[in-house]
């Protein structure tokens, strides 16, 4: 299973055997990478370990609580163990940021935890008396992925309880200034709340040991966190790497150059042909472990854009995010009820872990660069869900993410603030290129023949061309449990 996931870890690969349990891992160092190895020990008799995924953002003020000499490395992921040697599988709770954690100790006591917005990818089969985990699906046994479902945001499981929620997801109901009418403009805190939670997300992000860059595409998201990053950047001496794809002429090229030279950015973009793209599918949807052609559209060029990344920097910043949290999305501005607003925000925002997300995490993981989602980090989510969704309706004076725009005005050029939205594949011309290509290669008579094999059932010949090769590179997976697909109500 390890080897499976080498993509995942170029710097290395461990494993620690225990009597009830086997951790093993590829790791990528980020935080710590002279100590914080993989499996990592701790404790008082550095008897528990640990494996995982992610980046625990609070680290350091557990550090502060539980005392510093009882930590071995600086890697983050070690205030999991020592919270675990304290309060068990309710360490979880205490937890920050982005993860997907196993952890062990030589007395049986075995805990999996993942974060509630499902950021770090996780997966989990039953095999007779046992339990296997993983990041992808192609790390498990051929025989087994009949089985495998992803692994519940937001849960623990032990051998002792099972599956149980340590924490609920944020937003459920908006809860500042709901008094308002919806005509009204949010007073001025609201815009300074929205970009101070944003800049700290952005800044937290960016500290690194390692270098930094963020993946360009010229859109207003990416070009806010441009902007913080770049600032961020400067104060310290330093010049932010930006990168940017796209076929030759694209508009997300022409836009991310005006961005990076407003910025003063260190730009490098990389120009490929629909040929390229073409070639480079299957390998693609291998990775992404997903058909759906949305996704498919827009890892393409993620996956152009961070192989050129990977050459440079180990981190990048992703704007993914912003449009399910501030209304982005076209299909959004059919809503002029706030409450419906918030409502498919919220489902989209749960489905993510097996959606947008998973192009986030499989591309950048395959090319072993570290992606990090300034917009997903928790009190970032946690603030733009308690707005009121009446601000993020599309009005006449109100284009989508209105309120996000206006909380950076003065930081970019009009015309990027403003910028109409489009999806990554449509702004790197993906969407025609792919689609017109992939379309032929399926007989429409075969169409009606397969289009049932999942519910609902698949929409077009280009959706079925994508599913063969998902197919055939991941044997035995069952689509239904594990992809998440976008599917008009």
């Amino acid at each position: 299973m390890v080897e499976r996931l080498v993509h995942r870890g170029p710097h290395g690969s461990g494993h620690k055997e225990l009597d009830e349990a086997w951790l093993g891992n590829r790791y990528l160092s980020i935080v710590d990478p002279q100590a914080g190895d993989q499996p990592l020990s701790g404790g008082a008799n550095r008897d528990i370990w640990l494996v995982g995924d992610g980046m625990i953002h609070n680290h350091r003020r557990i550090r502060a609580e539980l005392g510093d000499e009882r930590f071995y490395t600086d890697s983050d992921l070690e205030a999991a163990i020592v919270l675990f040697e304290d309060h068990g599988p309710a360490a979880f709770e205490r937890l920050w940021g982005p993860f997907a954690l196993a952890i062990a100790d030589t007395r049986g006591r075995f805990a999996v935890g993942r974060d509630v917005l499902g950021l770090s990818p996780l997966y989990w089969a039953k095999a007779g008396d046992s339990v296997l985990f993983a990041s992808e699906l192609k790390a498990f046994d051929k025989s087994l992925r009949t089985h495998v479902e992803p692994f519940p945001p937001g849960h623990v499981w032990t051998p002792e309880r099972g599956l149980e929620a340590f924490r609920e997801f944020p937003g459920a109901s908006p809860v500042l200034l709901q008094s308002r009418a919806p005509h009204e403009d949010p007073p001025e805190w609201i815009f300074d709340a929205v970009r101070e939670t944003l800049i700290r997300a952005v800044e937290r992000s960016v500290t690194s040991r390692q270098s930094v860059g963020v993946l360009l595409s010229g859109g207003v998201d990416s070009s806010i966190i441009t902007a913080i990053a770049a600032r961020h950047s400067a104060n310290a001496g330093r010049r932010l790497k930006t990168f940017a794809v796209g076929l030759a002429g694209s508009g997300d090229l022409l836009a991310a150059r005006s961005v990076a030279e407003h910025c003063g950015t260190d730009h490098r973009e990389l120009v490929y042909t629909a040929e390229d793209a073409i070639e480079v599918v299957p390998e693609v949807i291998a990775g992404l472990e997903s058909f759906d052609p949305t996704l498919v559209h827009s890892a393409v060029p993620n996956y152009f854009v961070s192989r050129l990344a990977a050459r440079h920097v180990k981190i990048v910043l992703v704007g993914e995010g912003a449009d399910e949290l501030f209304a982005g999305y076209t299909h959004y501005g059919r809503h002029d009820v706030g409450e419906e607003l918030h409502a498919e925000l919220l489902e989209t925002l749960k489905g993510m872990h097996i959606g947008g997300l998973q192009r986030v995490d499989r591309v950048a993981g395959a090319l072993g660069v570290e992606p990090r989602l300034p917009f997903l980090d928790l009190d970032m989510v946690e603030l733009a869900m308690a707005l009121a969704p009446e601000w993020k309706l599309v009005t006449g004076d109100r284009p989508a993410k209105w309120l996000l725009r206006r909380a950076f005005d003065g930081w970019l050029p009009d015309e990027v603030l403003w910028r109409r939205k489009e999806q990554f594949g449509e702004g790197t011309g993906m969407n025609t290129v792919l689609c017109d290509h992939f379309e032929d290669t399926v007989a429409p008579e075969d169409f009606d023949a397969e289009a049932d094999v999942l519910q609902p059932r698949l929409r077009t010949l280009e959706e079925l061309a994508y599913y063969r090769i998902f197919a055939a590179s991941l044997p035995g997976v069952d689509a239904q449990a594990t992809v998440g697909r976008f599917v008009d109500a």
